[in-house]
């Protein structure tokens, strides 16, 4: 029992050429994992300033349209009050006229029937004057 160790020198040789053989392959293989992970970290990286630039574009849109939506809304709602007062307005105008002429056109019919009655009296022979006679 010796910390000396008898080996195959042939099979030692042949370990050794294996793993020389497989290093330099294995170490590209490495590196070039290394490598994809950088690109893909970088492509990550890309890919969330372009999504955070994404986001806040569409922030300031939706930032403007709702400006946008607010000052249509208090527009609208102007134009509708503006648009209400002057209906009440015409509204009132329009009765005044139509209560003139009504009121323009019972006259003319008071005179019509007036007028009316007197021809039937006459018609009946009866005078002003006849009813003034009875009385």
């Amino acid at each position: 029992m010796s910390s000396s160790a008898v080996v195959h020198r042939g099979e030692v040789l042949e370990l050794v050429a294996q793993v020389r053989a497989l290093l330099p392959s294995a170490l590209a293989a490495a590196d070039s994992l290394l490598d994809d992970r950088e690109q893909v970290l970088e492509q990550g990286r890309a890919e969330v300033e372009r999504l955070r630039e994404e986001a806040l574009a569409d922030r300031a849109r939706l930032v403007a349209q709702t400006s946008v939506h607010r000052q249509a809304t208090a527009e609208a709602e102007r134009l509708l009050g503006a648009a209400r007062a002057e209906a009440e307005v015409m509204r009132a105008e329009v009765e005044d006229y139509v209560d003139a002429k009504l009121a323009n056109f019972e006259v003319v019919l008071s005179k019509t029937l007036a007028a009316v009655e007197r021809g039937r009296a006459r018609l009946s022979g009866q005078t002003e004057h006849d009813d003034l006679r009875e009385d």
